[in-house]
Order: C-alpha cells, then structure tokens, then sequence
C-alpha cells in the first residue's frame, strides 16, 4: 500500500476518502466511538460537547492501543492515500465525529517536532479539496494521544451548520502587524489570516504557510522553545490559530485543539456536568496560558 510514487491524483480526495472509510467500516478497522451530544454556550460561544456512552467507553477501553506506535506500520485498511513522498492520510481508528484524517509522516519524527515545509504542503493538499478544520497537538500537553507526528483534518461538514463553533470570535480579530489576537479569548494566543492562493502554489504555498506558523510561534514567545514545549495549532482555509499549553486536563477532561475550535469531548455525564458548571471558555483558559498584559 505504500506506493509514493503513485500519489493522489488532482481532485479525487474525497471521493477516495469515502471509498476507504467504507472499506474500513465493512472489514471492521474503524472503531467509533458513539457520543451523545450537548450544547453549552459561553462568551457567545455555542461549545458543542460530545459525551461518550457508558456502553462505548467500556468498548473503546477494551480496544485501546497498545503503547507502540500504531503508524509504523500503519495498518493497510486505514489507508487512504499517499499524499506525498514524506506523508500518507490514514482514517483515524477511534473517530468521534465522521470523517476523521490523519496526516502522516512515513518516518517517526516526535510529534513535539516543528512542522517543516512538507508538513504545510501535504495539510495545503488536503485542505485545498476538503474545506475543513487541520490542526496539530504539539505534544501530550496539548493532547496529543501519539508520539509520532501526524497533524489531522476534520470536514467543516461534520459540525452544525458547516461552520466552527469558535469562527464568530474569528471575525473580531485586533491584528499587530502579521500576527493578531482575538479579544474575546481570555487566554495566550495568536492568529493569522490564511490566504487562498496559497493552496493551490504547491512549494511556494507550503513556505508562506510554514513562514506564518513560524510568525504565530514568535508572537507567543514560543520561537526558541518549539519543540519543548506543548502547543495547538488550528488551520483552515480562512485562518490560523497558536494556543500554547500548560497542561492537558481540565478536571480530568483532556482538551487538545478541538476544543479550541469550540468542540469538546467528556467520558460521562460527570463530566459534562463540571463543564455546565465551570463553562467551556474557562476550561480553555485553565490549560492554556495567561494573556499578556
């Protein structure tokens, strides 16, 4: 399956995207994991939370990984596609919401790495068929569950309306020369428009593109600690977004880039209960670090 000379042809992701998805559901390579969903609004955010059934949480422990790395190799029936010769898209086994990408490097890198040149074009190949949300958790501070590098790409079309929970916020955004920030978020962050050619420069898209995220981890102070310390990173075809981390739990709810996006995910009622007490916003403000003044 793994052919990196013979790469995806121009336009064909998503219909190969549902052919394997179907494969792996029919030959049982795709676990999923069945949630019951809740609305909590905050800050004029409407946070979509998942909860996971009693019943699905006892499956997805019983079938959780091992502590090897599950991408080397990576098992055949999760295979989408060979994106480049650096990177292939396999189907997330344990998805939460449909449609679920992974994006790969062929060779373990640790996913604390920065993300190179090839990293940005094989998400701006993706990105440029699939309008949806590509975002890395730069460790397991910021919730990343592997060690080997692999950023990931969920379709806008798998939340209500086609449309991020956190975009409105997106839209007010106080910008300081490349990089700007959002007022409304009570956290350290920095934010960066996307621009559309970029997606269609091949090389030359792939280098503005690792240019900005660069510009994004100066803003926060992270250049000359990238790579030690945790972090969030979302894209998509409008904008970016850098949250470093301080730590991954809120009251024992992990919290990686989703969440920033507006999406969580609790293990039990539980849990969803501290999030309607504390609020979604104030969860994120927790894990991440505090504004500068």
């Amino acid at each position: 399956m793994d052919h990196p000379d013979r790469l995806l042809p121009p336009g064909t992701l998503w219909t190969t995207w549902l052919e394997r998805t179907a494969h792996a559901r029919q030959c049982g390579a795709i676990q999923s994991i069945p949630t019951e969903p809740e609305v909590i609004e905050q800050s004029g955010v409407a946070f979509q939370v998942r909860v996971i059934t009693a019943l699905a949480m006892k499956a997805f422990l019983a079938a959780a990984p091992s502590n090897g790395d599950p991408f080397l190799p990576y098992d055949p029936n999760l295979f989408v596609t060979d994106l480049s010769p650096t990177h292939v898209a396999l189907l997330n086994k344990f998805n939460v919401v449909e449609h679920h990408l992974l994006i790969v490097t062929r060779a373990f890198e640790e996913q604390t790495a920065l993300l190179t040149r090839e990293d940005c074009a094989a998400l701006l190949l993706c990105l440029a068929e699939i309008d949806g949300l590509g975002f890395y958790n730069a460790g397991a501070s910021a919730g990343a569950s592997q060690r080997h590098k692999h950023l990931q790409l969920v379709p806008l079309s798998a939340f209500p309306d086609a449309q991020l929970p956190i975009a409105r916020l997106l839209c007010e955004v106080r910008m300081d020369g490349a990089t700007g920030t959002v007022p409304a978020f009570p956290f350290l962050h920095a934010c960066a428009p996307m621009h559309p050619d970029w997606l269609g420069q091949g090389n030359e898209g792939a280098s503005a593109l690792l240019a900005c995220y660069r510009s994004l981890l100066r803003a926060v102070g992270l250049a000359d600690e990238a790579g030690s310390t945790a972090y969030n990173l979302l894209v998509t075809r409008q904008w970016l977004l850098l949250v470093p981390r301080a730590q991954e739990f809120f009251e024992g709810i992990s919290i990686n880039a989703l969440a920033f996006a507006g999406a969580l995910l609790v293990k039990d009622a539980a849990q969803l209960a501290i999030l309607r007490q504390r609020g979604p916003m104030t969860a994120l403000q927790q894990v991440a670090l505090s504004r500068r003044p």
